[in-house]
Formats: C-alpha cells, structure tokens, sequence
C-alpha cells in the first residue's frame, strides 16, 4: 500500500513552517510522497529534498495546481481518499477498516479553509479528537495508527547521516 499526502491550500511565507512540517511529519512517518495545492513555493520543495537527500530514502514533492482534478485522478486509478478533519468519525473506529484495505490511501491536509466538496470525494472524514488542533499532530498519529507504529522503527536507505539515540547529548552519525 502506498501513501500520500495532499496537503491542501499553501500560502507562500505565511505557510511555509506548517507545510514543511506537514512534510517532514509524512516522510518520518511513512508517507511516500507529498502533493501540494495553493501557491506553488520552490524554496519548500528544495528544502524538503536537501533533507531526504541527507537522511535518506526516496520522497518525491509534487506541486498541483488542481486539487480536485488530483483526488478525482487519484480515486479513477483505484486509490482511497482519507481527509484529516476534526468534524469527522474518530480514527479510533475507522482505522481498522482503512487499515483493511490495501489500496493505495491519499490523506489530506487542509490548510485555510477545506472546500466542502473535500468532504464528499473522500471515502472517510477522519477526525483526531473531535477538538481543534494541528493539522501537523493530526497526521503524525493518523500514520502512526495507520502503520501500527511500525514506521518507528523504519530505516530510511540511502542516508548520509543518521541519529544515534542517547541519553543526554546529541550524537549524529555521518554514513
């Protein structure tokens, strides 16, 4: 099963620390690829691919101009779509049923405002805590409730540097 994330909205400067942290959060956590909607930011995409060059693993970081035209395509080619909401049903009762299926999962992300048209293409409205929170937080525990937390425990292939974990201090392994 592949996953993707679709991070809905960006806004150039004014988004730039959430979405790379959206980022970053789906590659740590399993998460093959990224797609992005919004203001298209090169400087993002350059970021996040200096990190997966220096921590390894493949990663791709796509920019769509057209969301609803991505999910559609996403969903002609056989893939689920999970939008990440507060308003949704509890991941508690649905992650095992998305985790039943093995088709590929896109999970999005919203930014501003979510169109409600969002909430009709996707197969599940999927809220972590029915309270307001990050969108950050709400995917790193949805992945990890969707891998069982395997991704943990994930070695990223490739990587020119890796943390060694300590007690106190820091130790950075240069591969």
């Amino acid at each position: 099963m592949e996953v993707v994330v679709l991070r809905l909205g960006h806004r150039y400067v004014r988004d730039d620390r959430v979405t790379t942290h959206v980022f970053l959060t789906a590659r740590a956590f399993g998460a093959c690829k990224v797609i992005y909607s919004g203001q298209r930011d090169k400087k993002l995409e350059e970021t996040v691919r200096e990190v997966v060059e220096m921590w390894g693993d493949s990663f791709e970081v796509v920019y769509e101009g057209d969301w609803r035209q991505t999910i559609e395509n996403w969903k002609v080619t056989g893939g689920e779509v999970i939008h990440l909401t507060v308003y949704g049903l509890p991941v508690q009762d649905v992650i095992p049923e998305i985790r039943e299926s093995t088709k590929n999962k896109m999970v999005i992300v919203g930014g501003a405002k979510v169109p409600g048209i969002v909430y009709e293409l996707a197969e599940w409205n999927v809220s972590i805590t029915s309270q307001p929170h990050s969108e950050i937080s709400a995917l790193s525990i949805f992945l990890h409730e969707l891998f069982n937390g395997k991704e943990l425990s994930k070695t990223f292939k490739d990587a020119k540097i890796r943390v060694k974990p300590q007690t106190k201090g820091k130790n950075v392994l240069k591969l």
